[in-house]
């Protein structure tokens, strides 16, 4: 069952303007040495300044302008317990584990409708997903590499999939054949990354912050995916996660997975689901009971962030990370969506 938690507020208190980024960084959709399963268990828990700062987030505007926006949070009951993360046996893998276990999606029925739909593709090469009638939840290391924005982030466009072709349903010359989806491009208005993702904020490249919202320049009128609040691996049905991209050596396809977690800490779900560069930023999600109905509802739980290097025993070991939706992750993404915090008060 989808659990309601009282989520804490996160309200803006400041806002700055910045020089206008340089937009020089490239994309890398590979990150190595973060902090990894043992660097997590060691790390102590953020103060409420801590996380103040780490919250506080910059916003980039279609015309290049710049801000930092600080917070403060409301309402936070500090976890003393930490960063623990499930002890379970590791195996030393790659992006795709063993036999290929992706599903291409094909037929049109199932690739315009949800929760196929929701999935969208980012301009610099990423995967992202819908979160509201003119949101897009995506990868932080998708549009920023922690120090600068990356080159294609300038004239930054989502690709929603086509439902229709247009003309009285005569194969268009060019069209793509074989049920590969085919796009239409929306331009980005402004993009919300958190401070926690940038050097000089976190000593090293912090995952836990590895998240961004696109603001579209106008709303889609399509089904998007609700967020939910990420439960425990206990707590899921067969620990089971599911996701959605656009995987770089399937060209144009949208490609399905799903998996078992392996690991988790506070912030992170390590796994195993196959997948390859490219379907970086998908939505991971979840079905579960609405609470006193009998109705089950999908919502997304965590990001994708891609295939990671991690230290496990003195060990690089690789995963397939993603970043969970805290209740405070949740607040943050909601209220960039809603732009005030009445309307989040509930996960």
């Amino acid at each position: 069952t989808w659990h309601l938690k009282k989520i804490p507020q996160i309200v803006s208190e400041r806002t700055f303007s910045l020089d206008s980024p340089k937009f020089e960084a490239k994309t890398k959709l590979e990150l190595n040495s973060v902090c990894g399963i043992e660097c997590q268990r060691k790390l102590p828990v953020p103060s409420l300044s801590d996380l103040k700062d780490l919250l506080s987030y910059e916003t980039v505007f279609e015309n290049g302008t710049r801000t930092l926006t600080e917070v403060n949070v409301l309402g936070l009951a500090l976890d003393p317990a930490g960063n623990t993360t499930a002890r379970r046996s590791l195996r030393k893998k790659r992006q795709i584990y063993g036999t290929d276990s992706r599903f291409s999606i094909y037929d049109k029925r199932f690739m315009t409708n949800f929760p196929f739909n929701t999935a969208v593709k980012i301009s610099t090469g990423c995967s992202g997903i819908l979160i509201s009638p003119r949101h897009v939840l995506t990868a932080a290391h998708c549009l920023h590499n922690g120090k600068d924005y990356v080159k294609g982030s300038k004239r930054l466009r989502v690709g929603l999939m086509k439902t229709k072709s247009r003309g009285d349903g005569r194969k268009r010359k060019g069209a793509k054949r074989n049920g590969m989806p085919s796009f239409q491009w929306t331009r980005v208005k402004s993009t919300h990354i958190p401070k926690g993702w940038f050097k000089g904020v976190s000593e090293d490249i912090a995952l836990d912050y590895d998240y961004a919202v696109l603001e579209l320049k106008r709303p889609h009128k399509r089904k998007y995916m609700e967020l939910g609040i990420s439960p425990t691996i206990k707590m899921m049905p067969g620990s089971m996660i599911h996701f959605s991209g656009f995987d770089n050596d399937r060209s144009g396809q949208l490609v399905y997975r799903f998996c078992s977690i392996s690991d988790e800490s506070n912030d992170l779900f390590y796994q195993y689901c196959d997948a390859e560069p490219g379907s970086t930023g998908s939505g991971v999600y979840l079905r579960l009971k609405e609470p006193n109905k009998k109705k089950w509802k999908r919502k997304i739980i965590a990001v994708y962030s891609g295939h990671q290097w991690v230290d496990v025993n003195g060990e690089q070991q690789d995963y397939n990370v993603a970043v969970r939706i805290t209740p405070l992750k949740y607040a943050q993404i909601c209220f960039w969506i809603h732009g005030n915090d009445k309307n989040c008060t509930q996960g």
